[in-house]
């Protein structure tokens, strides 16, 4: 069988993702009819989010899924599509705000006294979500749970979905093209992925120079084709690093663009307020002052001598 053939004829079977993914398709696409109708998404979203969809099923059904348990860097490219492609492609599709806008005020109500309270504050934070999605590779490469989600099929399966849980709840808060329990500035989520860039290459680099992963479990596989078990691991370090850097560029710009809108919007609304404030002295017939007088940040500096 060529390696094309492979590709091609090569799919297993995972019950639970499958009917996980059709009833998400089906879901989304009843309450996007509602929500596009309202204008709160467009098309743009729907593809977004039905490309997630496939890089989940592409990941746990076709050849990756086959040769995740025998190739360390088929397994790396599966966690990393599971990890970061899928939840960043199914953040990007709204699907809070096309579950609100389809939905009647009791579960609109429902829906924002959940992300009002202190629990959805403190897990659906910037900082709890980074760190989660900055600890999870370390704990499944370097625990006893690397071997056992290769060998237990109940485990591999929960380990997925922990996966693709963890990495949604990531893109959701960092992105905030939702409703969120809290919102910052894009400023932080720059900030926040460049030390995390710096924490995804570390890992890398232990890979790529440290002892073997799960060698028992691998050498006990006797597989007499493919690269050897030292350059699979090597393969598999550089898939994480180099390739999951690569699919950060998207991430980034998504950024990049959110804070340039946050910028613009913020100036719109100091000038708005200035505005606001000088037509009312001028309607109560008082003096003005200049606008960077009353600035906080700038009064200090530009203050005005007083005469003598």
């Amino acid at each position: 069988m060529t390696g094309l053939q492979t590709l091609v004829r090569s799919w297993m079977f995972d019950g639970v993702a499958l009917v996980l993914i059709l009833g998400l398709a089906a879901g989304y696409y009843r309450c996007y009819r509602h929500a596009r109708r309202s204008g709160a998404v467009g098309g743009v979203q729907a593809w977004c989010f039905g490309a997630g969809l496939l890089v989940w099923l592409l990941a746990t059904q076709s050849v990756i899924a086959v040769y995740a348990p025998t190739l360390f860097w088929v397994r790396a490219l599966q966690v990393l599509l599971l990890l970061y492609v899928a939840p960043f492609l199914l953040a990007l599709g709204h699907p809070v705000t096309v579950l609100r806008e389809a939905s009647g005020e009791r579960v609109r109500a429902w829906l924002d006294r959940v992300l009002e309270s202190r629990i959805a504050q403190l897990l659906l934070s910037p900082p709890t979500t980074s760190v989660l999605m900055l600890v999870t590779p370390w704990l499944l490469y370097f625990t006893p749970w690397y071997v056992a989600a290769l060998t237990n099929p109940v485990i591999a399966g929960a380990t997925r979905m922990l996966l693709l849980v963890i990495g949604f709840g990531y893109f959701y808060t960092r992105l905030q093209v939702d409703p969120v329990p809290r919102r910052y500035s894009p400023l932080l989520s720059i900030g926040i992925s460049v030390a995390e860039g710096l924490g995804d290459g570390l890992l890398g680099l232990v890979l790529w120079l440290g002892p073997l992963i799960a060698y028992d479990y691998y050498a006990g596989l006797h597989r007499d084709w493919g690269p050897s078990l030292r350059d699979d691991q090597t393969f598999g370090a550089g898939v994480l690093w180099i390739l999951g850097d690569v699919l950060g560029v998207p991430f980034i710009m998504v950024l990049m663009r959110a804070l340039g809108s946050h910028e613009r919007q913020h100036a719109a609304e100091v000038d708005a307020a200035e505005d606001r404030r000088v037509q009312a002295e001028g309607e109560a017939g008082t003096s003005t002052t200049l606008w960077w007088e009353r600035d906080a940040q700038l009064q200090d500096r530009f203050r005005r001598p007083n005469p003598r």
